[in-house]
Formats: C-alpha cells, structure tokens, sequence
C-alpha cells in the first residue's frame, strides 16, 4: 500500500445543513494494488490533536443542543431514568467456590455492579459486599472486568479497569474481611485480547494471562502477545514465572481452566476473533503439551475427570460434535464420538462467556443454539440422553455453574421476561427457581413475540423476531436490531427501557442474520471475509420484511446496532438510503480499509480480512461505508454514538463517519454524533451515562419516526 498525502486543499464542508459545525479537509490518497483512494478526513484520527479535540467538542455540543431542543426529550429522559435507575436488584458472574457463592450485583442508583458473596442462594439478604467499584472510584469510572475465587473460597482475584478501557489489572481481596491484601498484577486485561486466571489448586498462587510491560515491546504491541504467567501470592510480580506464550500469534486470546483433583491445566489460545483455537494441557510438574492446531477445528475442551476431556470439534461436523480425549494419549485420532452433531447447533463460548459444555460427577449438560433461542440438553459421559433442566421453550438459556455433585445453575431470559436464576438438581430431576432472579417494573404482558422468515437476496430464509405492543398501529415505528459477525448469536433478552418506546407504538425486530452462529459455523462463514454483503442483503430483506408485511414503513423505520453491527449500520445507510428513515450507530467500524490499523484491528482479520490480500481489498473496498457515501445523496437521520476510551473499535471510526456523511447527505435529515470521554465500547458505561445516552437516542428515534 502507498499512501501520498496532499494538503492541497483546507475547506469547509458544504452542507446543506448550515449548523453543522466546520469540518477542513484534506486529501489523502492511498494506493492499494494500483488503485488509488481518496478521503478528506484522514485528520481525525490524530487523537492528539487540538483540531480534532475542538472539532470533536463541537460536535458533541452540536448533537446534545440538537437533542435537548426535541419536544419529546424531557419526557423520555424522565420515563427512562425512571426504569434505569429503579431500585431493582439484578445478578450476574454467578460463581460457585469453597461452599459459597459469589455473584456481581447491580442495584441502582449505584453506577456500577459490585462483588458479594453469599451462603447459599436462598439467603441473599445475608450477601456481603466484597469488592465495590462504586467506593474505589465514586464518579462511577472504575469496574469490574471479571474476578475468579480461590479453590477453598478464601480468597478472589479481581481485574479492575479504568474509564471504559478495559485495561486492567489484578488486585487479591480476603473473602472474610474484604480487605486488598497482596500485591497488584498489572496488566492481566486488555478490550483487545481480555484476559484470565487459573488458581492453583492450593491457592497458593495463580496462572494468569500477562500483556507486555512498558519497554518489554514496541508501543504499538504493548496490547497483543498474551503469554502465560504464574504468580505466587506474596512475591514480586517482577519475579513471576514465564509459562507459555512466546510462540503464541500477536494477536493471540487465552483462556484457562484447572483441574483441582489433577492439578493439569487446561489452556485454550484463539487466533485472533474469527474462531480458530489451539489446545495445551499443562501436567502438575509443569510439562505444556499442545493436542489441538488451529486448523484443526477443534473449539473447545472441558475435563471430564483427571483422565479425560470433552471436546468440542467442527470436524467434518459444522454444528459441533463432542468428542473424548485421553489425557495422556492426547490425540483427536479414533476419539470416541460421545455426542454425534445433532439439527441444532452446539454454542462456542469464549472470551468470559458462561461455558457451553459443563461436565459434572456423570452428566453432561450442553447449550444448543436453536437459530435464535437456546437449550440446555443432558448426557450420561456415555453420550446418553437423560432428562434435563425445565426451561422456557422460546427463551435464552446461559450461565451454566457446576454445583455439588451432578447439580447445575443456569439462567433463562426472553424477549418478555427478565433474566431468572434456576437450579437443576440432578437426582429428583426439579428445577426451581432462585431468588437471584431478576424483577421489572415494567410488564411486558401486553407484548406478543412473532418469529417469522424474510427471503434474502439469494433465497436464504433469515429468522426475525418482532416484538408487538398491543398500542402498534398497522404501518407504525419500528426498529430492526442487528449484529452479523464472529458467529455471535442474538438471543433472546429483556430490556424494561423499551417499555418507553412501545408505549410510543414501536415494534421492535432483531434479525437472526448470517455472520452469527445460530445455525452453526456454516453461516457465520456465510458472512465473514469476502462473504460479508450477504450480511447486508440479509438485513436489507428483514427490513423490506417488515415493510411488505405492513408492519411498518420507510418513513417510519429505523435500524439500529454496535460495533460490527454498527458497520452493519453503515454499509445499511449506504447501501438501502431510501429504506430507511433513521439510523442509532454505537461504536461502530465504518474505515474497512484503516481498521486494521487499530490497536484491535489485527484481531478483526481473521473474521473481515487484510487490505494485504488482493480479493480481501476488493471486497472491503467494496462495502465500506466510509468509502461508498455519495455526494449528493439523500441519506437518512443518522446518531452515531462512541466513547474516547473504546479499546475494541477506535473512536475516529464515527469521527471520520459523521463528517463525511455531514458533508454529502443532500437531505434535511440530522446527522448527529454523541462521543464519552470516560466510557469505552460501552461495556462499563457509567449508569447515570446509560441513563442519558439512552435517553438521546429513544427522543431521536421518537422525533425521526414515531407518529407524531
């Protein structure tokens, strides 16, 4: 690639919409295969600079004036803080440890979840807090990106990070007195590769995910090569032990699990975000030795016991299958095949996710992905069907935690109820329900859940599932949701907030498009690398969908996603502009041919691939949304919203966005951007922050396409 700039020209964007603020341009020109391309705003990406910091300021004043003028925003602000910010108390992580339970709480006002324990599950009025964000760091900026208790109970290992970055490192507290004791590891977290820990099976010291220090690397690496450390408790981290790693790939992501009868150590390392895993077992003298490549479709393991391990492998077997493998063979050849692949789809989990595999004293419970929904299915370690936990038949089942003997917790959520915790005990075969379950305020009664199919440009049947309010009028507001990538599922889930926008006659829609995993590998590879406009004709057709079956209109139909369903969004715009009235884009990646340049970007290649590739350029170049806005077009509403500190997608993805549409779109239409200068990708957003972006963007969407 060459890159020729050429400063030729400092102007003002032209917009029809003369309260925007002044956007200077100056060409850059790239050449990637003998193709050159042009863009304006290249200056946007220099966090540092004083012109974007006061192009930015602008911005962001721009967009709240614009916002606190609509007529509807009070109102909303107020019904959504309302909801928000209700004393509900909701759990999540839940752990299980030493006897004693471990969970993150959250229970507005407070801005952030906290860590508790507790004695057993029927006495949380007893939970003690543990580990509270919100007193580290009132202004509500420090959170909790994840904590794993000791073998006996005694102690919890905690990564804090800092403003939405992710960026954390690893405090011990004493589970009896909730005092910090030991030293601090830093480091252990990145929003690029994450990170993770094992505990010795004395809780003597820990293995623990370990990103470069200061000097260790050039700045620009400083947040991949993920290694493995061992830390013993009170000693020096300067002086922890080297594990495994070195050889690992720079944008390696690695996982841990121990055995604690064993003492063998499990260690799963992805390349990168697009679903290839390698596979070591580490024996209790210290020995590493790999069983899995990442060629060889093999996508995760669990112990069955100190002699074998459940796998799970794509093998000639899409959908997954389970396989066992000796611990001291250590082969995948002549592996027993414990559960052949089945209709559905067997979940990878990674990256934190509850486990989808969970071997117990003779059970084995694996989470099916059903298109959309989810079940939890139950096997003897022989591969036989037994009966499994009671669950909601259209509904997201989760968070699976190995209990005593064969018992597990789970969690189930859908499209009308709020996430419940159950218990399943294995020997009288119940399933009750857990005060750990959550409550609302509000009451989704009234709302019907429809599960219907739009036909994608090439005859694909893509699932939609479309929430109903009773107060829906034919040909009303509507919003579709959708994600597409990395073989992430859109399962179903409760949010109470968008009880505020039904009481508005909203329909609400989320597309089951390719890219996900819902119907297995086979469709997420449908829409990664150069398959990825089937991602977009799949989403335009749920759109046109919604539209053809009178459930809305193109004056009244809004989209809406994050991240890589932000870039969803924008190819949407670009691609569709007349489909839509308006567009709400969180984080969103809309430079295909400058994202890999991003601190995460390289972990992205595997799943959109590298402007290095000829047929890869071609089609990122193609779809782009940055590169394909056309001056002169009548674009929709668009809000784009991000935050300074995002680690996964870098903020002048919106930045370089909102300006060039501002300067093209030849509508009325605003195009608005909303930045956070301590969030990141939204994870750990502050609650009083949530409060008031969502409350921006439900008066937005009123304004753009509620009946008025």
């Amino acid at each position: 690639m060459k890159t020729v700039f050429l400063i030729t020209l400092v102007a003002l964007c032209n917009s029809l919409w003369a309260g925007y603020p002044e956007s200077r341009k100056i060409t850059v020109t790239d050449v990637f295969h003998g193709i050159e391309v042009k863009e304006d705003y290249r200056w946007l990406e220099d966090a540092d600079s004083a012109q974007r910091k006061e192009w930015l300021k602008q911005q962001n004043q721009f967009s709240r004036d614009y916002v606190a003028e609509l007529k509807s925003t009070d109102q909303i602000r107020e019904e959504v803080a309302k909801i928000m910010s209700a004393e509900i108390v909701s759990y999540a992580g839940v752990g299980y440890a030493g006897g004693q339970y471990f969970a993150l709480k959250f229970q507005p006002p407070v801005q952030q979840p906290y860590l508790v324990t507790f004695p057993n599950m029927d006495q949380l009025e007893e939970a003690k807090v543990l580990v509270d964000p919100n007193t580290i760091n009132p202004d509500g900026t420090t959170a909790i990106d994840w904590y794993h208790p000791s073998p006996d109970g005694k102690l919890v290992a905690v990564s804090l990070s800092v403003g939405g970055s992710e960026a954390g490192d690893l405090h011990v507290f004493e589970v009896e007195t909730g005092k910090q004791v030991f030293e601090v590891v830093r480091r252990v977290n990145t929003g690029t590769a994450g990170g993770d820990l094992a505990w010795a099976t004395d809780s003597s010291g820990f293995f623990y995910t370990r990103h470069p220090l200061s000097g260790e690397r050039d700045e620009k690496d400083i947040n991949f090569y993920q290694q493995a450390y061992y830390h013993e408790l009170g000693t020096d981290p300067k002086e922890d032990r080297y594990e495994i790693g070195k050889d690992f790939p720079r944008i390696a992501e690695i996982e841990f699990e121990m055995h604690q009868e064993s003492g063998q150590l499990l260690l799963t390392v992805q390349n990168g975000d697009g679903g290839e895993f390698a596979h070591y077992l580490r024996s209790p003298e210290g020995q590493w030795q790999q069983f899995s490549y990442f060629e060889d479709k093999l996508i995760q393991a669990t112990f069955r016991d100190g002699n074998a391990l459940f796998a799970l492998s794509r093998e000639n077997a899409p959908r997954g299958k389970i396989i066992e493998i000796s611990t001291t063979e250590l082969t995948q050849k002549d592996a027993p095949i414990i559960i052949p692949q089945e209709e559905h789809t067997i979940v990878n989990s990674f990256y934190h996710r509850p486990p989808s595999i969970v071997a117990t004293e003779s059970l084995l419970f694996v989470r099916y992905q059903k298109g959309g929904p989810s079940e939890i299915k139950t096997f003897d370690h022989e591969g036989k069907r037994v009966d499994a936990p009671e669950q909601h038949p259209v509904a997201n089942v989760d968070g699976m935690v190995p209990l005593q003997k064969d018992d597990i917790l789970f969690f189930s959520i859908s499209y009308a109820e709020p996430k419940g915790y159950y218990q399943f005990n294995a020997a009288n075969g119940k399933t009750r329900k857990l005060p750990l379950s959550s409550s609302s305020t509000v009451d989704f009664s009234d709302i019907e859940v429809r599960r219907e199919y739009a036909t994608s440009k090439d005859g694909t049947k893509v699932p939609v599932n479309i929430l109903v309010p009773k107060a829906a009028k034919k040909g009303g507001p509507c919003i579709v949701y959708g994600y597409g990538g990395y073989g992430i599922s859109l399962t179903p889930r409760f949010s109470a907030k968008l009880r505020v926008l039904m009481d508005r006659g909203f329909v609400y829609a989320v597309a089951n498009i390719r890219g996900g995993g819902e119907f297995g590998e086979e469709w997420h590879q449908q829409g990664m690398l150069t398959r990825k406009q089937n991602v977009f004709d799949d989403f335009a057709a749920v759109c046109q969908h919604m539209i053809d079956k009178g459930y809305t209109t193109s004056e009244h139909l809004a989209i809406m996603g994050g991240s890589n369903g932000g870039l969803l969004m924008g190819a949407t715009l670009i691609q569709n502009p007349s489909l839509i009235q308006a567009v709400v884009s969180y984080v969103g990646i809309y430079d295909m041919l400058r994202v890999e340049l991003s601190p995460n970007g390289s972990f992205n290649i595997p799943e959109f691939g590298t402007v290095q590739n000829p047929d890869h350029f071609k089609a990122l170049y193609a779809y782009s949304p940055y590169h394909n806005v056309k001056n002169g077009t009548a674009y929709p509403a668009v809000f784009f919203l991000t935050g300074e500190n995002d680690p996964r997608v870098d903020p002048m993805q919106s930045l370089k966005m909102t300006a060039r549409l501002q300067e093209a779109t030849s509508s009325q239409n605003p195009i608005l951007l909303r930045t956070n200068a301590n969030a990141g990708h939204g994870l750990d957003t502050p609650l009083s922050e949530q409060i008031e972006e969502t409350a921006a963007v439900y008066s937005f969407l009123v304004e753009e396409v509620g009946l008025n």
